[in-house]
Protein backbone atom coordinates (compact mmCIF):
# COMPACT_ATOMS: atom_id res chain seq x y z
CA UNK A 1 0.00 0.00 0.00
CA UNK A 2 0.94 3.62 -0.90
CA UNK A 3 0.00 5.80 1.80
CA UNK A 4 -0.15 9.64 1.25
CA UNK A 5 -0.32 11.65 4.48
CA UNK A 6 -1.46 15.08 2.89
CA UNK A 7 -5.01 13.28 1.79
CA UNK A 8 -5.92 12.42 5.60
CA UNK A 9 -8.71 13.93 6.66
CA UNK A 10 -9.22 15.30 3.17
CA UNK A 11 -12.33 13.53 0.34
CA UNK A 12 -9.10 12.17 -1.07
CA UNK A 13 -8.04 9.23 -1.01
CA UNK A 14 -5.11 8.66 1.45
CA UNK A 15 -3.77 5.48 0.22
CA UNK A 16 -3.72 3.18 -3.08
CA UNK A 17 -2.42 -0.48 -3.73
CA UNK A 18 1.23 0.06 -5.30
CA UNK A 19 2.20 -3.58 -5.64
CA UNK A 20 -0.16 -6.21 -6.09
CA UNK A 21 -2.09 -8.48 -8.29
CA UNK A 22 -4.92 -7.11 -10.72
CA UNK A 23 -8.57 -7.46 -9.73
CA UNK A 24 -9.50 -11.17 -10.68
CA UNK A 25 -5.89 -12.00 -10.83
CA UNK A 26 -4.05 -14.90 -7.96
CA UNK A 27 -1.62 -13.67 -5.78
CA UNK A 28 1.85 -14.75 -7.06
CA UNK A 29 3.86 -14.83 -4.35
CA UNK A 30 4.51 -13.82 -0.84
CA UNK A 31 6.38 -9.89 -0.28
CA UNK A 32 8.91 -10.84 2.44
CA UNK A 33 9.93 -7.33 2.51
CA UNK A 34 10.30 -3.69 1.04
CA UNK A 35 12.62 -0.61 1.57
CA UNK A 36 12.49 2.45 -0.47
CA UNK A 37 15.65 4.72 -1.45
CA UNK A 38 15.07 8.32 -1.68
CA UNK A 39 17.94 9.25 -3.02
CA UNK A 40 17.09 7.25 -6.68
CA UNK A 41 13.66 7.37 -6.10
CA UNK A 42 12.91 3.75 -5.76
CA UNK A 43 11.07 1.27 -3.90
CA UNK A 44 12.75 -2.21 -3.64
CA UNK A 45 10.42 -5.14 -3.20
CA UNK A 46 11.25 -8.82 -2.50
CA UNK A 47 8.56 -11.52 -3.43
CA UNK A 48 9.16 -14.96 -2.49
CA UNK A 49 9.81 -17.29 -5.39
CA UNK A 50 9.83 -14.58 -7.81
CA UNK A 51 13.11 -12.04 -6.88
CA UNK A 52 13.89 -8.30 -6.52
CA UNK A 53 11.41 -5.77 -8.49
CA UNK A 54 12.68 -2.25 -8.31
CA UNK A 55 10.04 0.22 -8.60
CA UNK A 56 9.93 4.20 -9.46
CA UNK A 57 7.81 5.97 -7.02
CA UNK A 58 4.93 6.05 -9.39
CA UNK A 59 4.87 2.31 -9.60
CA UNK A 60 6.64 2.05 -13.03
CA UNK A 61 8.91 -1.19 -12.96
CA UNK A 62 12.98 0.18 -13.41
CA UNK A 63 14.53 -3.51 -13.34
CA UNK A 64 14.08 -6.86 -11.26
CA UNK A 65 16.72 -9.67 -10.30
CA UNK A 66 16.43 -13.01 -9.48
CA UNK A 67 18.70 -14.81 -7.38
CA UNK A 68 20.60 -16.70 -9.95
CA UNK A 69 22.25 -14.85 -12.88
CA UNK A 70 24.27 -16.72 -16.12
CA UNK A 71 26.31 -14.36 -17.09
CA UNK A 72 29.12 -15.44 -20.01
CA UNK A 73 28.14 -18.95 -19.52
CA UNK A 74 28.68 -19.26 -16.21
CA UNK A 75 25.73 -19.68 -12.90
CA UNK A 76 25.81 -17.02 -10.27
CA UNK A 77 23.82 -17.27 -7.22
CA UNK A 78 22.18 -20.34 -5.27
CA UNK A 79 24.26 -23.25 -5.22
CA UNK A 80 24.09 -26.36 -7.91
CA UNK A 81 21.50 -28.39 -7.80
CA UNK A 82 19.10 -26.81 -4.97
CA UNK A 83 15.65 -26.13 -6.22
CA UNK A 84 14.24 -24.53 -3.67
CA UNK A 85 16.00 -21.07 -3.55
CA UNK A 86 15.55 -17.77 -3.48
CA UNK A 87 15.81 -13.91 -2.09
CA UNK A 88 14.56 -14.41 1.85
CA UNK A 89 15.48 -11.14 3.48
CA UNK A 90 14.43 -7.46 3.54
CA UNK A 91 16.47 -5.92 0.76
CA UNK A 92 19.08 -3.44 2.94
CA UNK A 93 19.78 -0.56 1.06
CA UNK A 94 23.55 1.06 1.48
CA UNK A 95 23.15 4.79 0.61
CA UNK A 96 27.22 4.99 0.68
CA UNK A 97 27.76 3.04 -2.02
CA UNK A 98 24.42 2.71 -4.27
CA UNK A 99 24.07 -0.66 -2.84
CA UNK A 100 21.46 -3.33 -2.16
CA UNK A 101 22.50 -6.04 -0.17
CA UNK A 102 20.11 -9.49 -0.41
CA UNK A 103 20.33 -13.26 1.22
CA UNK A 104 18.94 -16.05 0.04
CA UNK A 105 17.93 -19.44 1.22
CA UNK A 106 21.34 -21.31 1.35
CA UNK A 107 23.18 -18.84 3.17
CA UNK A 108 24.60 -16.50 0.18
CA UNK A 109 24.92 -12.44 0.12
CA UNK A 110 24.37 -10.54 -2.25
CA UNK A 111 25.51 -7.46 -3.55
CA UNK A 112 23.79 -5.43 -6.38
CA UNK A 113 23.71 -2.46 -7.77
CA UNK A 114 20.71 0.11 -7.21
CA UNK A 115 20.16 1.12 -10.27
CA UNK A 116 20.71 -1.76 -12.80
CA UNK A 117 20.11 -5.85 -11.90
CA UNK A 118 23.80 -6.61 -11.82
CA UNK A 119 25.45 -8.35 -9.12
CA UNK A 120 28.74 -6.94 -7.73
CA UNK A 121 29.61 -10.11 -5.78
CA UNK A 122 27.68 -13.10 -3.84
CA UNK A 123 29.70 -14.26 -0.65
CA UNK A 124 28.75 -17.95 0.61
CA UNK A 125 28.30 -17.52 4.18
CA UNK A 126 26.77 -20.81 4.80
CA UNK A 127 29.02 -22.41 7.15
CA UNK A 128 28.06 -20.06 9.58
CA UNK A 129 24.78 -20.29 9.13
CA UNK A 130 21.77 -19.89 6.72
CA UNK A 131 19.91 -17.23 8.91
CA UNK A 132 21.62 -13.57 9.41
CA UNK A 133 20.91 -10.09 9.85
CA UNK A 134 22.97 -7.64 7.59
CA UNK A 135 23.60 -3.83 8.83
CA UNK A 136 25.30 -1.42 6.05
CA UNK A 137 28.12 0.92 7.77
CA UNK A 138 29.44 3.76 7.00
CA UNK A 139 33.11 3.28 6.81
CA UNK A 140 33.59 0.94 3.82
CA UNK A 141 31.90 -1.85 5.91
CA UNK A 142 29.03 -4.08 5.63
CA UNK A 143 28.10 -5.89 9.16
CA UNK A 144 26.72 -9.20 9.10
CA UNK A 145 25.31 -10.66 12.41
CA UNK A 146 24.80 -14.55 13.18
CA UNK A 147 22.45 -14.90 15.91
CA UNK A 148 22.87 -18.80 16.70
CA UNK A 149 27.17 -18.39 16.34
CA UNK A 150 26.92 -15.00 18.39
CA UNK A 151 28.90 -13.42 15.56
CA UNK A 152 29.54 -10.00 14.26
CA UNK A 153 31.72 -10.00 10.70
CA UNK A 154 32.69 -6.98 9.16
CA UNK A 155 32.83 -7.29 5.45
CA UNK A 156 34.78 -5.57 2.92
CA UNK A 157 31.71 -3.64 1.00
CA UNK A 158 33.34 -3.71 -2.43
CA UNK A 159 34.24 -7.65 -2.42
CA UNK A 160 31.96 -9.34 0.43
CA UNK A 161 35.27 -10.44 2.05
CA UNK A 162 36.01 -11.02 5.75
CA UNK A 163 37.81 -7.92 7.62
CA UNK A 164 37.16 -9.48 11.13
CA UNK A 165 35.18 -11.19 12.87
CA UNK A 166 33.92 -10.82 16.77
CA UNK A 167 31.79 -13.13 18.97
CA UNK A 168 29.16 -11.23 21.07
CA UNK A 169 27.17 -12.75 24.21
CA UNK A 170 24.02 -14.61 23.30
CA UNK A 171 21.35 -13.03 21.04
CA UNK A 172 17.86 -13.11 20.71
CA UNK A 173 17.17 -14.73 17.35
CA UNK A 174 14.05 -12.77 16.91
CA UNK A 175 15.54 -8.72 17.46
CA UNK A 176 19.04 -8.59 17.38
CA UNK A 177 19.61 -5.83 14.84
CA UNK A 178 23.11 -3.70 15.07
CA UNK A 179 22.97 -0.12 15.09
CA UNK A 180 26.21 1.98 13.76
CA UNK A 181 27.04 5.55 14.93
CA UNK A 182 28.82 8.42 13.19
CA UNK A 183 31.99 6.91 14.35
CA UNK A 184 31.81 3.64 12.17
CA UNK A 185 30.29 2.01 16.32
CA UNK A 186 28.61 -1.09 15.62
CA UNK A 187 26.48 -2.13 18.82
CA UNK A 188 24.32 -4.62 19.61
CA UNK A 189 22.41 -5.89 23.04
CA UNK A 190 22.85 -9.51 24.31
CA UNK A 191 20.77 -11.45 26.29
CA UNK A 192 23.61 -11.82 29.09
CA UNK A 193 22.61 -7.75 29.65
CA UNK A 194 25.46 -6.18 27.58
CA UNK A 195 25.55 -4.05 25.08
CA UNK A 196 28.52 -5.20 23.15
CA UNK A 197 29.99 -1.81 20.55
CA UNK A 198 32.97 -2.72 17.99
CA UNK A 199 34.86 -0.02 16.32
CA UNK A 200 35.22 -0.16 12.80
CA UNK A 201 38.68 -2.39 13.34
CA UNK A 202 37.09 -4.48 15.36
CA UNK A 203 37.95 -3.46 19.28
CA UNK A 204 35.70 -4.38 21.88
CA UNK A 205 33.81 -2.42 24.68
CA UNK A 206 31.06 -3.41 26.43
CA UNK A 207 28.40 -1.39 28.66
CA UNK A 208 27.65 -1.39 31.45
CA UNK A 209 31.09 -1.48 32.71
CA UNK A 210 29.92 -3.78 35.84
CA UNK A 211 27.78 -6.50 35.30
CA UNK A 212 23.95 -7.18 36.26
CA UNK A 213 23.65 -10.50 37.16
CA UNK A 214 19.71 -10.99 35.73
CA UNK A 215 19.47 -8.08 33.44
CA UNK A 216 18.94 -8.68 29.35
CA UNK A 217 19.00 -6.72 26.21
CA UNK A 218 15.91 -7.82 24.47
CA UNK A 219 15.16 -4.58 22.34
CA UNK A 220 17.68 -3.59 19.12
CA UNK A 221 19.59 -0.32 20.33
CA UNK A 222 18.50 2.51 18.64
CA UNK A 223 20.38 5.61 17.38
CA UNK A 224 20.36 9.12 18.35
CA UNK A 225 19.62 11.72 16.12
CA UNK A 226 23.13 13.40 16.63
CA UNK A 227 24.52 9.82 15.27
CA UNK A 228 26.88 9.96 17.77
CA UNK A 229 24.63 8.45 20.62
CA UNK A 230 22.47 5.28 20.93
CA UNK A 231 19.82 4.60 23.22
CA UNK A 232 19.74 0.81 25.11
CA UNK A 233 17.19 -0.89 27.24
CA UNK A 234 18.37 -3.44 30.01
CA UNK A 235 15.07 -5.37 31.43
CA UNK A 236 15.81 -6.33 34.81
CA UNK A 237 13.98 -9.85 35.65
CA UNK A 238 13.48 -11.71 38.49
CA UNK A 239 15.95 -14.70 37.93
CA UNK A 240 17.77 -15.45 34.87
CA UNK A 241 19.43 -18.93 33.85
CA UNK A 242 21.94 -19.39 31.04
CA UNK A 243 22.43 -23.23 29.86
CA UNK A 244 25.54 -24.21 27.84
CA UNK A 245 25.35 -26.92 24.95
CA UNK A 246 28.50 -27.50 22.93
CA UNK A 247 28.71 -23.68 21.19
CA UNK A 248 25.23 -22.47 22.12
CA UNK A 249 24.40 -20.73 25.21
CA UNK A 250 20.38 -20.84 25.83
CA UNK A 251 19.08 -18.06 28.45
CA UNK A 252 15.89 -18.70 30.81
CA UNK A 253 14.12 -15.51 32.07
CA UNK A 254 11.07 -15.25 34.21
CA UNK A 255 9.00 -12.11 35.28
CA UNK A 256 10.34 -8.66 34.36
CA UNK A 257 11.11 -6.27 37.29
CA UNK A 258 12.12 -2.57 35.57
CA UNK A 259 13.74 -1.28 32.57
CA UNK A 260 16.93 1.13 32.65
CA UNK A 261 17.19 3.18 29.49
CA UNK A 262 20.20 4.61 28.70
CA UNK A 263 21.77 6.94 26.38
CA UNK A 264 25.53 6.39 25.82
CA UNK A 265 28.63 7.06 23.01
CA UNK A 266 30.27 3.92 22.29
CA UNK A 267 33.23 5.85 20.94
CA UNK A 268 34.09 7.75 24.47
CA UNK A 269 32.37 5.44 26.67
CA UNK A 270 30.96 8.48 28.23
CA UNK A 271 27.09 7.99 29.16
CA UNK A 272 24.63 10.59 29.29
CA UNK A 273 21.33 9.86 30.63
CA UNK A 274 20.05 6.50 32.46
CA UNK A 275 16.54 6.21 34.02
CA UNK A 276 14.59 3.40 35.23
CA UNK A 277 10.89 2.56 34.21
CA UNK A 278 8.56 2.13 36.50
CA UNK A 279 10.56 4.48 38.59
CA UNK A 280 11.49 8.19 38.24
CA UNK A 281 11.38 8.23 34.37
CA UNK A 282 7.75 7.10 34.78
CA UNK A 283 6.42 10.68 36.20
CA UNK A 284 7.62 11.87 32.74
CA UNK A 285 4.65 9.75 30.60
CA UNK A 286 1.49 9.85 33.14
CA UNK A 287 0.84 13.34 31.31
CA UNK A 288 1.05 11.93 27.98
CA UNK A 289 -1.54 10.00 25.68
CA UNK A 290 1.20 7.04 25.61
CA UNK A 291 -0.54 5.73 29.41
CA UNK A 292 -3.25 4.68 26.79
CA UNK A 293 -0.91 1.87 24.88
CA UNK A 294 -0.08 -1.37 26.17
CA UNK A 295 3.81 -0.10 26.67
CA UNK A 296 6.93 -2.67 26.17
CA UNK A 297 10.53 -1.87 25.98
CA UNK A 298 10.38 -0.84 22.13
CA UNK A 299 7.72 1.49 22.68
CA UNK A 300 9.41 2.94 25.30
CA UNK A 301 12.82 3.33 24.29
CA UNK A 302 11.34 4.63 20.95
CA UNK A 303 9.74 7.59 22.69
CA UNK A 304 12.87 8.38 24.33
CA UNK A 305 14.75 8.48 20.87
CA UNK A 306 11.98 10.48 19.17
CA UNK A 307 11.75 12.75 22.67
CA UNK A 308 15.42 13.62 21.60
CA UNK A 309 14.33 15.45 18.27
CA UNK A 310 12.54 18.23 20.58
CA UNK A 311 15.42 18.12 22.70
CA UNK A 312 17.96 17.81 20.18
CA UNK A 313 19.60 21.69 21.14
CA UNK A 314 19.93 20.35 24.88
CA UNK A 315 20.82 16.62 24.04
CA UNK A 316 23.46 18.10 20.77
CA UNK A 317 25.42 20.27 23.12
CA UNK A 318 26.23 17.66 25.87
CA UNK A 319 27.29 14.79 23.34
CA UNK A 320 29.83 16.68 21.37
CA UNK A 321 31.33 18.10 24.94
CA UNK A 322 31.08 15.17 26.84
CA UNK A 323 29.09 17.06 29.60
CA UNK A 324 25.06 16.51 30.44
CA UNK A 325 22.72 17.89 32.96
CA UNK A 326 20.31 15.68 33.74
CA UNK A 327 17.98 17.18 36.00
CA UNK A 328 18.08 19.90 32.84
CA UNK A 329 16.88 16.84 30.59
CA UNK A 330 14.07 15.72 32.78
CA UNK A 331 13.09 19.30 33.25
CA UNK A 332 12.62 19.26 29.60
CA UNK A 333 11.44 15.98 28.62
CA UNK A 334 8.90 16.72 31.02
CA UNK A 335 7.70 19.96 28.97
CA UNK A 336 8.20 18.40 25.60
CA UNK A 337 5.53 15.46 26.76
CA UNK A 338 3.29 17.73 27.99
CA UNK A 339 3.70 20.24 25.05
CA UNK A 340 4.05 17.58 21.67
CA UNK A 341 2.58 14.45 23.14
CA UNK A 342 -0.07 14.46 20.05
CA UNK A 343 3.07 14.68 17.53
CA UNK A 344 4.81 11.91 19.25
CA UNK A 345 1.34 9.55 19.39
CA UNK A 346 0.61 10.68 15.89
CA UNK A 347 4.04 9.49 14.62
CA UNK A 348 3.58 5.72 16.58
CA UNK A 349 -0.35 5.59 15.21
CA UNK A 350 1.41 5.58 11.88
CA UNK A 351 3.97 3.33 12.41
CA UNK A 352 2.57 0.45 14.78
Amino acid sequence: MKINPSNIGTTESAAEVFFGPEPGQEVSGEIIGLSVSTSSSSVFINVKNRGLFAYSLDGHLRWSAGPVLYRFGYRQGCKQNVKDCYFSSIPVIDRCEASIYMSNTEGEIYSLSVRSPQFKWIQDFSSFDKVFTITPGNNGCLYVTVPVRVLVLALDVTTGNILWQRNTGPLSTTECAPVVDSNGWISIGSLDGFLYSFSPTGSLKKFPRAAVLDSVVQVSPLLDCSGYAVYISQTEMEEKISHVTGEYTCISALKPRNVVFTMLAPSTGSTYWSESYPGKFSSLLVETDLQNFVLDESVLLAFVAASSEILSPVLRFSVFRHQFNVDKLKEQLHLASKLEHKFLCTVFLLYL
